[in-house]
């Protein structure tokens, strides 16, 4: 029977899932952009359908009053300031993860994408100020900067194939960069006049979040009412409110689970199990979320609420645009919709690629892009799709035609830059194999997780004792992820000739209780030459596995049932064991299967096509590599 990729995205640990945080966030900002395009579709349909009901609906009024204390606000600016204050602060939470967890988790990988951010934006403003200097126009440069993460990894995914992973790690990093140097525009050149008594209530609300968290705590409801109050004081300080999403967002740590926090909440579900009281189940409910890092806690809670309402939301709120043959005629020879448009269309690749060459040529070599100069190309253009921050940008800086002719050239710029991604990525896939990996890989260079190299000497390896692909699996023997998984190794050893295949043990004893003693009887046989044959055996009895049925297994394979014996009574193989435990804990690894390949940890579906693909993508890193050395004694 053939199981789905859902089937085969699971591991044995407690609290956490098997998909890697970045690959959610990503996968959720490439579904949502269909949602965003109905709603950019929408409201165009109903600003040209009925545009005084349009404008008088988002212009209706909405109060809130807490006693005597309120706040009342257009809907379009409920929207704006309110609602997207949420969407900067997953911004924010993603940012932070990145930091903590992702690739800016080795500092020297900032540099680069900072470089490119700020490049791809002072580009685009100086191609905007260049045909608008000198007129009141100018000062809505910041419409032609930003760049929308849900519209820019939407296209990738259409061009996905064509493009290597490292692409969507570098546009999301510059994207956050985008973001945060966009909101600190918002917060100094397009605020209203400052009053100080509420900036100086917002400065000390958020030194009092610094505090509490400080002091740990973690109840969320506590920084909730903070921020709240933090909002209130900022838009009363003429400083747009968003800011406070992002700062909030940047102070939530993200971390692995680690094997002793899931070992506890294992215990504690024992407990539980043992007393099913009232007490103890809050115990297993707090037990599980505090094992989760605050990050992934609450960018899973709010992250498809702002990718799949929010940001439709606002897009129906701001995309509205009554269009007629006068109104385009008055576009097309437009300073604003000109600036904005080719701001982005032009002015954001060259930013891009032109700071990434920089960076890389000042560094003499030592940065360098995820991804190939060719790629890069391709993300710059991509990142041409200005839509969330640029009109809310605009907005803030127009009214009447201005606005939208700003809204014009946007949405103008979302189709040709498209356009000319597509075109980018059609020439690179014409080109030569040896050119089209120079244009694609370059030099990239992937973080290696695993921390324990692969030692052929010590591992057990299947297939070539050497290849340019090295699968390593940490499994437990009683693991059923690990069973469903096996068979898929097996035909990706048989798909793929020239790639090693390296098991390593990490036995899950509090979930799994004859794991262990499984991993010894695999290491007691390895003594006697018989490895791999009593690793097939395990798997195949997978649900039988006491010492009674080892003995068994070791008389089918043809051991030595005496010093089989012997070496497991005394656990003559425990410490071999122990130091593959202790490998995994140092590569951060904490449910079973767990796979790397090429030293780079895989997250989501193992089944074989999930597999297949990073075995390529990992093939082609090392033909890149081999094509660098080759060019480098030539």
């Amino acid at each position: 029977m053939t199981m789905s990729p859902a089937e085969l995205s699971g591991q044995t640990e407690c609290g956490t899932s098997g998909r890697s945080p970045l690959r959610l966030f990503l996968r959720t900002e490439t579904g949502s952009s269909a949602v965003l395009l109905a709603a950019v579709l929408a409201a165009l349909a109903w600003a040209n359908a009925a545009p005084a009901g349009y404008d008088a609906f988002w212009h209706s009024s909405l109060a809130i009053h807490v006693g005597s204390q309120g706040v009342s606000l257009p809907l379009r600016e409920w929207v704006n300031s309110g609602l997207m204050t949420l969407f900067f602060f997953v911004i924010g939470l993603e940012a932070r993860r990145e930091f903590d967890m992702g690739e800016l988790r080795e500092r020297k990988r900032l540099s680069l994408p900072v470089a490119a951010g700020v490049g791809g934006m002072l580009v685009p403003v100086g191609v905007y100020l260049a045909f608008n200097a000198g007129q009141p126009s100018a000062y809505g440069w910041g419409a032609a900067m930003s760049t929308d993460t849900a519209f820019a990894l939407g296209a990738l995914a259409v061009l996905s194939r064509r493009m290597p992973q490292g692409l969507r790690v570098f546009i999301l990093t510059v994207a956050v960069v985008d973001d945060f140097l966009a909101l600190v525009v918002i917060a100094v050149a397009y605020s209203d006049r400052l009053a100080l008594a509420p900036m100086l209530t917002a400065l000390a609300l958020f030194c009092t979040v610094l505090l509490a968290r400080g002091l740990g705590v973690r109840r969320g409801f506590v920084y909730a009412l903070l921020a709240a109050a933090a909002w209130v004081a900022l838009l009363e300080s003429g400083v747009d409110p968003v800011v406070i999403g992002l700062a909030m967002g940047l102070l939530t740590y993200a971390g692995p689970a680690s094997r002793s926090d899931l070992e506890r909440v294992s215990g504690l579900f024992r407990q539980f199990r043992e007393q099913p009281t009232p007490e103890m189940e809050r115990s297993v409910r707090v037990g599980l979320a505090s094992a989760l890092s605050p990050n992934e806690r609450l960018e899973r809670q709010y992250h498809p609420w702002t990718s799949y309402a929010v940001v439709p939301l606002f897009a129906l709120a701001n995309a509205g645009i009554p269009v007629s043959t006068s109104v385009l005629a008055q576009a097309v020879t437009s300073p604003v919709t000109l600036g904005v448009f080719l701001g982005y269309v032009l002015g954001k690749p060259l930013g891009i690629l032109g700071a990434s060459a920089m960076a890389a040529r000042l560094s003499r070599g030592r940065l360098h892009p995820p991804a190939g100069w060719g790629a890069v190309a391709v993300g710059g253009a991509l990142s041409g799709f200005g839509f969330t921050v640029s009109l809310l940008i605009a907005t803030l800086a127009f009214h009447g035609a201005e606005l939208d002719q700003a809204k014009i050239g946007v949405l103008g710029a979302i189709s040709a830059s498209f356009a000319v991604s597509w075109a980018l990525a059609t020439a690179i896939g014409l080109l030569p194999q040896h050119a089209r990996l120079r244009a694609l890989v370059g030099r990239a260079e992937a973080i290696v997780d695993l921390a324990v190299p692969v030692d052929p000497d010590r591992d057990h390896v299947r297939g070539p004792r050497t290849g340019p692909v090295t699968v390593v699996e940490y499994g437990d023997y009683e693991c059923p992820y690990c069973g469903r998984a096996e068979p898929v190794i097996r035909d990706m050893l048989r798909s793929f000739a020239d790639v090693r295949y390296v098991w390593r043990h990490l036995p899950l004893p509090d979930v799994h209780v004859h794991a262990q003693l499984a991993a010894e009887a695999a290491e007691a046989a390895a003594v006697q030459n018989r490895y791999w044959q009593m690793h097939d055996m395990l798997f195949t009895h997978q649900n039988s596995l006491q010492p009674d049925d080892l003995v068994r297994y070791a008389a089918e394979i043809g051991l030595n049932l005496e010093r089989f014996e012997r070496d497991m009574r005394t656990r003559a193989s425990a410490v071999r064991v122990a130091e593959d435990v202790e490998s995994a804990d140092l590569s951060g690894v904490a449910g079973t299967p767990t796979f790397f390949v090429n030293g780079l940890r895989q997250h989501g579906a193992y089944d074989i096509a999930s597999l297949s693909a990073a075995v390529r993508a990992a093939r082609e890193r090392v033909q890149a590599g081999d094509w660098r050395a080759g060019s480098d004694t030539r």
